[in-house]
């Protein structure tokens, strides 16, 4: 008890700091709460329902034409959150700005993240129990941006409560007054206040859990709220919001070198290959901004060959598992598992998500997981769950890479950070890495800032802060009913006739969420073009949001689309490979690809969707399955 007291005491005492460190934190931090405002030109465009954006042709020729006498001001290279960010950023502050990205955008990390906006619960512990005002600070930071993030793009984020199970009084105590903890800390950008609820309460609201863990009864639960996002298309949002606000975006485009000023060794710019076309050229740019997440190394190395590393790379997995393991609405937390790590189960565009694990791995553009990772999820769940948790409900299973950083000048090299790094380690070459999804506004507002120092670039004031993406303009959570009122679904049948669908509330809910206000240009292309059917049985994914992602979401390959435009690649693996012929068909169509394409498509998305180990092709290699 002695242990208790001292716990609890600690917990008040760093209550009652924070409540004099949330004025002094926010104060330091909060560089655009002082009234800076998007330009209306800029903020016209992003908010046109009617605004398309710049083909992809168009936004190469502009990155082609730029010369060393009229250089780009910036070139960010990576297309994941940080990298749209940064662009994003960049181009409303004025500055001319270009951003490629070798594979699609978010097909690395930023598609494959937990799905969580957060600020932290973990962090703050550790800065209760450490006396870590830094720890402290990250949460600070961490829910300020939580809440701008989902004002910002209230199609695509939501807040989430999630359910910490407590199987003796003083886990319900200790867990309680950590979680009062995290809602002191969020201040006026609370989303929900955290409460307790007894063991009945807690099963009628979560029925899939157990009374009894580890020999344990269940004494209660404590539930309080973080946001959660559909995180591959909030990214395609970043990029087509970029794009409106005068960015040149181009994704399939690889740097293959950078170019540097023969006088002086500068980073100039870079040689681009563009991986569609085949196509290469040169982009000139003021400042370089390497935001290329796990690969940010990969382009260090480009300007020096004996750059020292900043990347420690570590393996995500996450599992899907059918809908009835968790119920619509509410996520469950395991804080502590056996062997002390973190594992989540939370409801996901109607399944449910499961994870993760955290291990070191090597850098590798398809990271796989493997089968013992998909097995300690699987494992962690079963001590919570009064339900058998079964190795072959797994739908889909994949592994994201966590680009922790390592300040290259830090003295101590071997602190690995999970707070981001912005560092300019070689004349006109800006990098940021490290950090996570919820706080990349930030992260490219310091990386902006950086490049403006660099290039000693002349520009406006940071314009994010409360900056609504394309599709969030005058979007609510009712505007489904629109959509399922005023249109009907046009759908092909086997013999050529076009016959009427109903446009069902799964269908209207689903493209509302996943385009906002722009969902009524989908629902146009399924009545007008015939593509009102499903692509798979049981998704509410429609044929029409294959053309739509073409002509307008730069969508260029099935895996595009199968895996970042709608998320049918990480939600059943099985049921995207059945979708995949009916895909690329349409694709075809719209981007005019002869038989040759077709078929390289096909051959490419079916060894992507070989990378998602659902049931169908797990590698059983330890006879622990069945």
């Amino acid at each position: 008890m002695a242990s208790t007291a001292f716990r609890l005491r600690r917990i008040a005492a760093i209550a009652a700091a924070s409540s004099a460190a949330t004025i002094t934190f926010t104060v330091s931090s909060s560089r655009n709460d002082r009234g800076t405002t998007v330009g209306p030109e800029i903020l016209a465009k992003v908010s046109d329902a009617n605004a398309v954006v710049p083909p992809r042709r168009a936004q190469m020729s502009a990155l082609s034409g730029s010369t060393a006498e009229k250089p780009l001001d910036v070139l960010v290279i990576g297309g994941g959150a940080t990298g749209c960010g940064v662009a994003l950023d960049a181009a409303t502050r004025g500055l001319r700005v270009g951003v490629v990205e070798m594979e699609d955008f978010a097909s690395g990390t930023s598609s494959r993240s937990t799905k969580l906006i957060h600020g932290g619960v973990r962090y703050l512990e550790k800065a209760v129990f450490n006396v870590d005002y830094g720890q402290l600070k990250l949460v600070f930071h961490a829910l300020k941006e939580r809440k701008q993030l989902i004002d910002n793009a209230p199609h695509l984020c939501h807040s989430l409560p999630c359910m910490t199970p407590c199987f003796g009084w003083f886990e319900v105590v200790y867990y309680w007054a950590g979680l009062k903890l995290y809602d002191l800390v969020a201040g006026a950008r609370l989303l929900h206040l955290s409460r307790y609820y007894s063991a009945q309460q807690s099963i009628e609201l979560f029925p899939t859990l157990t009374r009894m863990g580890n020999d344990r009864s269940l004494k209660g639960t404590v539930v309080y709220y973080d946001g959660q996002m559909n995180d591959s298309r909030l990214n395609v949002g970043l990029a087509c919001t970029a794009a409106l606000a005068g960015a040149s975006v181009l994704n399939h485009a690889e740097v293959v070198s950078l170019l540097k000023d023969e006088a002086d060794g500068r980073i100039i710019g870079a040689r681009i290959h563009d991986n569609l076309s085949g196509e290469e050229f040169d982009t000139y740019a003021k400042v370089v901004v390497n935001a290329a997440g796990p690969f940010c190394d990969f382009v260090r190395k480009l300007a020096d060959k004996a750059a020292p590393p900043m990347i420690s790379p570590s393996s995500g997995v996450h599992i899907v598992l059918p809908d009835y393991y968790s119920p619509e609405g509410m996520g469950l937390i395991v804080p502590k598992t056996k062997d002390g790590r973190v594992v989540f189960m939370l409801p996901w565009l109607g399944r449910t998500l499961a994870g993760t694990t955290d291990s070191n791995t090597a850098i590798t553009m398809l990271p796989e997981p493997h089968e013992d990772e998909i097995q300690f999820i699987l494992d962690a769940l079963t001590d919570y769950l009064c339900i058998k948790v079964r190795r072959t409900d797994v739908l889909s299973a994949w592994s994201g890479i966590r680009p922790l950083a390592i300040d290259p000048r830090a003295k101590n090299t071997e602190s690995i950070s999970r707070d981001h790094v912005v560092c300019e380690d070689f004349p006109g070459l800006v990098t940021i890495t490290g950090g996570k999804w919820t706080t990349y506004r930030s992260m490219a507002e310091d990386a902006v800032d950086a490049a403006i120092k660099a290039g000693n670039l002349k520009a406006n004031e940071c314009m994010t802060h409360n900056l609504i993406l394309t599709g969030g303009h005058g979007w609510d959570p009712s505007n489904f009913t629109v959509i399922a009122q005023q249109y009907v679904r046009m759908k092909k049948t086997s013999d050529g006739r076009v016959v009427p669908g109903v446009m069902d509330t799964a269908v209207a809910k689903h493209l509302s969420q996943a385009y906002g206000t722009l969902a009524e240009r989908v629902a146009s292309i399924a009545q007008n073009e015939g593509l009102g059917k499903r692509l798979a049985h049981g998704y509410p994914f429609l044929e029409a949001e294959v053309a739509y992602c073409a002509r307008y979401e730069y969508c260029e390959a099935a895996t595009d689309f199968i895996a970042r435009r709608c998320r049918l690649a990480f939600l059943d693996t099985d049921a995207a490979s059945q979708a995949l012929p009916r895909v690329i068909e349409i694709l075809a169509a719209e981007h005019n690809w002869d038989k040759s394409r077709k078929n390289d498509e096909f051959k490419k998305a079916k060894e992507f969707l070989e990378t998602f180990k659902s049931s169908k092709n797990a590698q059983f290699h330890d006879g622990k399955h069945e």
